[in-house]
């Protein structure tokens, strides 16, 4: 759905006349499941790209709310919501605005620190109480669920693949990240930890944002940023901050591997950027264990 802002600023100027006449503008790295416009300077607007992530709209409004002054990084601050109309179809929201730029986009970044504060987050999170948190299911897109979730995924990109990939290698790391599970109680996992969702300011991590696909379940999920993002020392850092079992690094392994195949396969969203290559080299290289 083609989002513009000028129906951006037909829905707030509708809905929220307080807030009308303040210029709309799109940011410049707009995410996949939604799109998002900065609303004067300290407003943001948020939209849904398509229906299969509106779910993601209420449920993370209660979240934010829950989770609000807990976090030792900034979160999204929802401020209103909004309903469809001007020809737009789904739930929307405006939120305050958060500084920084993300860590796609940062061009000066301590990563190490970076690995380590990111590390610390997730560990806050997920000793969180879970009462406002939904078990992951398909709301989550099966993150926060066990990684079997995507076998068959995984079988059909190796056959799509053949050669170009080492399949033995491949069915090696699946079958040790499927042979164990989460042995506790469900806790918090965001669902989406990628440098796009990373704000960074002075070079540090300022704000973890976009929990539209964040449950309660099996934490693994949310440690594949070891692999698509951080090299060498940094995943140690992040992975001694982070904490967690050997098993669980196993699982997030197998997450990591599987969005790689699936991508390079054609069986989930695009990367422009052609990532996806370097991702599972790095997948099959370092098991962080």
């Amino acid at each position: 759905m083609e989002i513009t802002a000028a129906l951006v600023s037909e829905l707030v100027t509708a809905q929220f006349p307080e807030w009308a006449g303040l210029p709309v503008r799109p940011v410049p790295a707009q995410g996949w499941d939604n799109r998002t416009f900065r609303l004067g300077d300290d407003l943001s607007v948020r939209l849904p790209s398509g229906e299969a992530y509106v779910p993601g709209v209420a449920k993370e409004e209660r979240v934010l709310r829950a989770l609000a002054g807990r976090m030792p990084v900034a979160i999204p601050e929802q401020l209103a919501s909004g309903a469809p109309g001007s020809g737009y179809p789904y739930p929307w929201s405006i939120r305050r605005w958060l500084p920084g730029e993300t860590l796609t986009d940062a061009r000066d970044v301590d990563r190490r620190a970076l690995a380590a504060d990111l590390g610390a987050a997730l560990h806050t999170i997920r000793g969180l109480p879970t009462d406002a948190g939904p078990a992951a299911g398909a709301h989550s897109h099966f993150r926060g669920c066990h990684p079997s979730a995507y076998s068959d995924q995984v079988d059909i990109a190796l056959e799509r693949l053949g050669a170009r990939v080492d399949a033995t290698l491949c069915r090696e790391i699946w079958l040790t990240a499927t042979t164990s599970a989460w042995p506790s109680a469900p806790v918090w996992f965001h669902g989406d930890v990628a440098s796009g969702n990373l704000l960074v300011e002075d070079r540090r991590l300022s704000a973890v944002i976009d929990f539209g696909t964040c449950g309660i379940g099996d934490p693994a999920c949310d440690l594949v940023i070891a692999w698509t993002f951080f090299e060498g020392g940094e995943r140690q850092e992040f992975r001694g901050a982070a904490g967690l079992d050997d098993a669980t690094w196993q699982r997030a392994r197998g997450w990591a591997l599987w969005k790689a195949l699936a991508t390079m396969a054609g069986l989930s969203s695009p990367d422009p950027q052609r990532l996806h290559d370097r991702v599972l080299t790095e997948v099959l290289a370092d098991p962080i264990v």
